[in-house]
C-alpha cells in the first residue's frame, strides 16, 4: 500500500520530488566536484530561488548545513559572547535553550506551558542578553507565534540579535528580514524532501559579531560563520556538501515560486481551517491550542479521548499516516502536518476517515 504522510517531519514528499531525483541521477550530479562550476551553478540556483520565495535581501546570506540542530549551535557560537535569551513553550524551543547552556553561555529563560504563545508586550529582555531566540512554529505543541509579535520584539530591542526557528513552517511565515537577524529551517517538513539539509539565513551583522567573538573565544572549528560566509560568496561550502539535497531544494523552491508563495500560504490556511473545524465539531477531539490566533497553520495538534496509537493504526489501514503527540503527550494527542505536499483533497479524505473512527 502507498501511504499519504501527514507526519510533522519527515513528511510527505513533494509530488515533483521523484521527477527531480531522476534528473539528478540521470545527469550524474552525485559525482560532480563540489569545486566545479557545475556545482556552483546548482548552489547559486538554489540560493536564488530561496531568495525569491522567502524575500531574503542581499544583506543576508543563505547557507547550507546538516540540520537545524546544527544551526542552533552555529547561531549561539556566532551571536553570543556571554548571554542569550530564550522564549520557550515546547520541546524544540527548550532544546535551543539547552544548547546555549551546553556551550557555557548564560542562558536566560522565559517559559510558558505547552500550548501557549508569547506577545511582545510581555517580553522583557535582560540588559546584557545579546540574542533573542524565538520559535515561529513549535513543532511539539502546535503553537504558532504571530510574525507581527516577533517583529515587535525586535523593534523593542533594536540593539539585540533576534533568531527565528521556522523549521516546521517555512515558507509559510512572511518574515521582514530588515528586522530578523537570522532564521533557519530544515527541508524534511514543508519542503517535502528527505532529511539531511538545514538552511541558515543570516545577516552581515551576525557575521561581524562572529568575527569579533572569534578574536577572543572559540566559535567552533567546523562550519564557523566566517568560513561559511566566505565560501558562500563563491557559491561553495567549506566541506563537501549535500549536493543532492541542495539540488532538490532548488527545484522544489522553483516549483513553489511557480505556484506563488502567497498562493501556498492561502491554501495552507484553507486546509488548516478544515482540520480545525473538524476537530472542534467532532466528539472525541479538541484543539490543544486554545487561542485561535496562536494555532499553527502547519502542524495541527489535537487532544484525543481514544488512545492516539489506536487512531493512528486505524487511519494507516486506510492509507494515511498521522503523527502521535510529542513526549508525554504521545498517547493522548495527534499531530497532523499541513504542508504543501498534501492537497486539499488529501485533507478532505483524512477528515472523512477520522470522522468514521
Amino acid at each position: 500500500m502507498s501511504f499519504t504522510f501527514f507526519t510533522p517531519g519527515p513528511a510527505q514528499l513533494y509530488p515533483t520530488f521523484e521527477k527531480h531525483l531522476q534528473t539528478f541521477v540521470t545527469d550524474q550530479l552525485g559525482s560532480i566536484s563540489h569545486r566545479s562550476q557545475q556545482y556552483r551553478d546548482i548552489h547559486k540556483f538554489t540560493v536564488d530561488q530561496l531568495r525569491i520565495l522567502l524575500n531574503v535581501p542581499a544583506s543576508h546570506a543563505i547557507l547550507f548545513l546538516g540540520s537545524a540542530s546544527e544551526i542552533w549551535e552555529r547561531i549561539l557560537f556566532s551571536c553570543v559572547e556571554l548571554e542569550s535569551y530564550h522564549l520557550v513553550n515546547g520541546s524544540f524551543s527548550k532544546k535551543f535553550y539547552d544548547y546555549s547552556n551546553s556551550l557555557n553561555k548564560y542562558a536566560h529563560l522565559f517559559e510558558k506551558p505547552m500550548g501557549e504563545s508569547f506577545v511582545a508586550s510581555e517580553v522583557v529582555v535582560p540588559e546584557y542578553a545579546e540574542l533573542i531566540c524565538t520559535t515561529h512554529n513549535e513543532t511539539s505543541s502546535g503553537v504558532q507565534m504571530p510574525v507581527s509579535e516577533i517583529h515587535k520584539i525586535k523593534q523593542k530591542n533594536p540593539s539585540k540579535f533576534i533568531a527565528v526557528d521556522m523549521v516546521s513552517s517555512a515558507p509559510y511565515p512572511e518574515l521582514d528580514y530588515s528586522l530578523i537577524d537570522t532564521a533557519f529551517f530544515s527541508v524534511q517538513k514543508a519542503f517535502g524532501l528527505p532529511a539531511g539539509l538545514g538552511v541558515w539565513i543570516v545577516s552581515e551583522k551576525c557575521l561581524q559579531k562572529a568575527e569579533y567573538i572569534k578574536n577572543q573565544y572559540s566559535i567552533g572549528a567546523h562550519n564557523d560563520l566566517p568560513t561559511l560566509w566566505k565560501n558562500a560568496l563563491n557559491n561553495e561550502t567549506p566541506a563537501t556538501p549535500n549536493v543532492m539535497g541542495i539540488y532538490l531544494l532548488g527545484k522544489i523552491a522553483e516549483d513553489f515560486n511557480k505556484i506563488g508563495v502567497q498562493n501556498i500560504r492561502k491554501e495552507t490556511e484553507q486546509k488548516a481551517a478544515l482540520i480545525y473545524k473538524f476537530i472542534e465539531k467532532t466528539t472525541g477531539f479538541t484543539p490543544f491550542v486554545k487561542d485561535k490566533a496562536n494555532r499553527s497553520q502547519t502542524v495541527v495538534v489535537a487532544n484525543t479521548e481514544l488512545v492516539s496509537t489506536d487512531i493512528i493504526k486505524a487511519v494507516k489501514s486506510q492509507g494515511m499516516v498521522i503523527g502521535s503527540g510529542y513526549g508525554k503527550y504521545k498517547l493522548n494527542q495527534l499531530r497532523i502536518a499541513n504542508f504543501p505536499a498534501t492537497s486539499l483533497e488529501d485533507v478532505e479524505k483524512l477528515i472523512h476517515v477520522l470522522g468514521r473512527i
